[in-house]
């Protein structure tokens, strides 16, 4: 079994990769970082430490390297001949990595009727159904037929921490233990693939909403709310009994909502968010909140971690003042060696921040989750 996975980085090398060496598949890892792929294709094996007590590690190996763009073709032919490809590049590559899974899909269904599923592997609800929409820009009508009847792209939900970090080696990485990849059942072409570490179900929006405005939103939480109080790791943040306080109000209004919406047990929703928070606590990940914080104009996005969860509280007329108080914290985030906080305190200055909120999030200016943000930024 052989799997083409975009995206060569800590989460594709320490998660995915892993998972699917672990299961039998021989995995050509494709990326444009030259100096991680001749890393790759000099060594052929990595290991993948846990950050815990015992200090377990995993070697991954076997593994393959190419080029994205100077091993098109190699990349295109490994397509052909896959049995499963996977990306983890960040939802907004996406786009960028379609040009060439298109050409490798277009050249397979015209060499077999194999079924072959993609599964993008991102923070990002319905990461799969926008690689696909990506692909079919780059397809001819005769071909989008075939395609559609042969390649699958089940959504799925990933979930694991990989902090920054320094290895002696540039292909080892450290992981924490604990993690989850959840894909939609429903959008599998033929047999399911052989992977005992994926758990495949029938309603996926659920999962990916429990994970993403519980981990992802309380991550959100932890990192601008510790920013603004000085912290340097979100384990300092969730050492603080104020902001833990906080992180605990915002994961609560988001437990109301998933609760409510897909019927998780209460009590249950509860334990998650408590083994949530002790992830966040782990002593042997050091986090920097400016990691999880960056890119603050994706995470206010329409529906994003923060946005979509207060939008859909409102909707139900649930409380969700405490995430509103860390969109105020994300709005005022102004690290200056993040290019997204700089480009949007720019944008809060020249356009003010009624303005540059409502481009951001999409909401109007009569939203009374714009009113809310704009007279707590203002207090």
């Amino acid at each position: 079994m052989q799997v083409v996975h975009f995206g060569a980085g800590n989460i594709g090398r320490g998660f995915i990769g892993k998972i699917l060496a672990e299961a039998g598949y021989d995995i050509i890892f494709v990326d444009v970082n030259e100096t991680i792929i001749n890393e790759i294709n000099v060594q052929r094996h990595y290991n993948v430490f846990y950050a815990e007590e015992e200090k377990r590690s995993f070697t991954v190996s076997g593994v393959k390297g190419l080029h994205s763009v100077h091993d098109e073709e190699s990349v295109i032919q490994a397509i052909t001949e896959a049995t499963l490809v996977t990306t983890a590049v960040g939802a907004h590559i996406l786009p960028h990595v379609a040009p060439v899974i298109a050409k490798g899909l277009i050249k397979r269904v015209a060499m077999t009727d194999e079924p072959l599923n993609v599964i993008a592997c991102e923070n990002a609800i319905g990461g799969s159904d926008l690689l696909k929409e990506a692909i079919h820009n780059h397809l001819e009508e005769d071909t989008t037929e075939h395609i559609e009847r042969l390649i699958g792209f089940p959504n799925a939900a990933v979930d694991r921490i990989v902090p920054n970090q320094s290895q002696a080696n540039v292909l080892d990485v450290l992981v924490e233990p604990f993690f989850e990849w959840v894909v939609d059942k429903k959008g599998i072409k033929g047999q399911l693939p052989p992977v005992k570490d994926i758990h495949f179900v029938d309603q996926l929006e659920a999962y990916i909403e429990r994970k993403l405005f519980t981990v992802n939103t309380g991550h959100a939480l932890a990192a601008y709310a510790g920013y603004k109080a000085g912290k340097k790791t979100v384990q300092d943040a969730l050492n603080d009994d104020t902001i833990l306080a906080s992180i605990r109000k915002g994961l609560q209004e988001t437990g109301r909502l998933i609760v409510e919406k897909h019927g998780f047990d209460p009590s249950e929703h509860n334990h998650y968010i408590e083994k949530i928070l002790g992830r966040f606590s782990n002593p042997f990940i050091i986090d920097e909140v400016t990691r999880v914080a960056r890119q603050p104009i994706k995470k206010l996005g329409y529906n994003e971690r923060l946005i979509s969860p207060v939008r859909q509280l409102k909707e139900r007329n649930l409380s969700a003042d405490g995430l509103i108080d860390v969109i105020v914290a994300a709005l005022q985030y102004d690290y200056p060696d993040d290019t997204e906080a700089v480009e949007l305190q720019k944008k809060i200055k020249e356009k003010g921040v009624q303005v540059a909120f409502c481009e951001i999030s999409r909401l109007s200016p009569e939203d009374s989750i714009t009113s809310k943000v704009v007279a707590l930024y203002n207090r």
